[in-house]
């Protein structure tokens, strides 16, 4: 996946050049570097290129990566998951951060709203950048926060996003949304719960 982290980079550069350059002939050409990106990554993705090029060009301003916060639940021994509407698969719960919340308050705001359940933000398990696992590749550069949760209380409870939610044991663990999070990751948070004193995981 090395050319779509080259993508990526030249993408970000185009960006920046966009956002502060002023002579002409340096944006022209900065918009060139971004044409360049989105034949880099129209060339090797799923995508149609129509959408490759959109996601490259929505983004103005300085290029920051998004981040996606998802909260581990345990509940003796068996992980918290929910079903995701959009591809009937199964992953933690999470979603984007929001502006004006905590990472942790995040956590527990998606956790509420996807599963039904009351926790309380614990520690912090990894900052993981998503290029550099095993999910398949996404036009945007995303970290991603995984938040131990301590659960509270409520009751299971589907939403507008998820059609299910339910408690797994390791070795049951059903098919997951791998656009969120991967079987490697699910096994590293269950040693994490294995062992406490592990440090958080940092790509």
């Amino acid at each position: 996946m090395q050319w779509f982290r080259w993508a990526q980079r030249i993408q970000a550069i185009a960006q920046t050049g966009l956002t502060y350059a002023k002579d002409p002939y340096d944006l022209e050409r900065y918009a060139e570097l971004r044409q360049l990106a989105v034949d880099i990554a129209a060339a090797h993705l799923p995508e149609p290129r129509a959408k490759v090029e959109q996601a490259f060009a929505v983004e103005t301003g300085y290029p920051t990566p998004k981040v996606d916060v998802r909260a581990a639940v345990f509940d003796h021994g068996r992980l918290l998951l929910v079903r995701e509407r959009s591809d009937g698969l199964w992953s933690l719960p999470g979603g984007w951060a929001d502006v004006g919340l905590s990472p942790g308050e995040v956590a527990v705001k998606e956790v509420r709203e996807e599963s039904g359940y009351e926790v309380r933000p614990g520690k912090l398990l990894a900052v993981w950048d998503r290029s550099r696992h095993t999910h398949e590749p996404s036009v945007q550069s995303i970290y991603k926060l995984v938040i131990q949760c301590d659960l509270l209380g409520g009751h299971p409870a589907i939403s507008l996003e998820t059609s299910g939610v339910g408690f797994f044991d390791r070795h049951a663990i059903p098919p997951l949304s791998t656009g969120r999070v991967t079987p490697e990751q699910i096994k590293r948070i269950f040693e994490h719960y294995d062992r406490p004193g592990l440090p958080a995981d940092l790509d």
